[in-house]
């Protein structure tokens, strides 16, 4: 799979080099050059990974229009000399956050990370789960339109961006189906954690801001599997 990356900083120096390192790490990737968001724009182009200047190039005003989008996921790393926009970083769910002048040693470590990240985020673009309506007939759904499936009264019920629809089959059934990516968070309940927004000791809050339960004694163990999740390159959005 070519991964396709944008790099955007007015500082042309600065964006060779990343495109240069970029190059020489990930030899089959896209890597693309921009001296603004608007220049990266007007390409109509789609990219996996965005490295953008957080205040020069215009990135916090793109990443917010990114953020704000249907579209698909992007993952953003600033690249900065700013410190103190950090936490605007994290409002846009920025993957990474990197000052300069750029440690090389972190740089590709964050750049692999993001790399599989890229990959997962491909993959659930196109994966899919073919499920049986309770009444008739079948339907195929995204595995990354599943915000969480929910077990209620002897019913299979998704929740999907797509809507609401109950289902055939079991709670066993799907948290076998559905893989590693969602957890049996609760008797009732099996989460997308690629759709975790927050979470406490009792609930998650998935994308579109529903919560479900979370129980109290597999609160440790979701956190393991969450942060495995997150360390073999799941999309994170908390």
């Amino acid at each position: 799979m070519k991964i396709r990356i944008a790099v955007c900083d007015s500082d042309s120096e600065t964006c060779a080099y990343i495109k240069e390192m970029v190059e020489k790490e990930r030899r089959s990737a896209e890597v693309r050059a921009f001296a603004s968001a608007g220049e990266l724009l007007g390409s109509r182009a789609e990219f996996d990974i965005l490295f953008l200047d957080i205040k020069g190039a215009g990135g916090m005003e793109l990443a917010r229009r990114l953020r704000s989008s249907e579209g698909r996921r992007h993952i953003i790393i600033f690249v900065t000399g700013y410190r103190e926009y950090m936490e605007e970083a994290f409002d846009v769910q920025a993957f990474h956050y990197l000052v300069k002048p750029l440690d090389r040693e972190k740089f590709l470590r964050v750049l692999e990370r993001a790399c599989r990240e890229a990959e997962l985020l491909r993959r659930q673009e196109t994966e899919s789960v073919l499920v049986k309506l309770r009444g008739e007939g079948s339907r195929k759904v995204l595995l990354q339109d599943i915000y969480y499936v929910e077990s209620s009264n002897k019913h299979v019920i998704f929740h999907t961006a797509e809507g609401v629809f109950p289902v055939q089959g079991t709670m066993e059934e799907f948290e076998e189906r559905l893989g590693a990516s969602f957890y049996r968070c609760h008797r009732c309940f099996l989460v997308n954690m690629g759709r975790i927004t927050a979470y406490s000791q009792k609930e998650i809050r998935v994308a579109g801001g529903e919560a479900v339960l979370l129980a109290h004694k597999r609160y440790g163990a979701f956190v393991q599997a969450y942060l495995r999740y997150a360390r073999e390159g799941g999309r994170i959005s908390v």
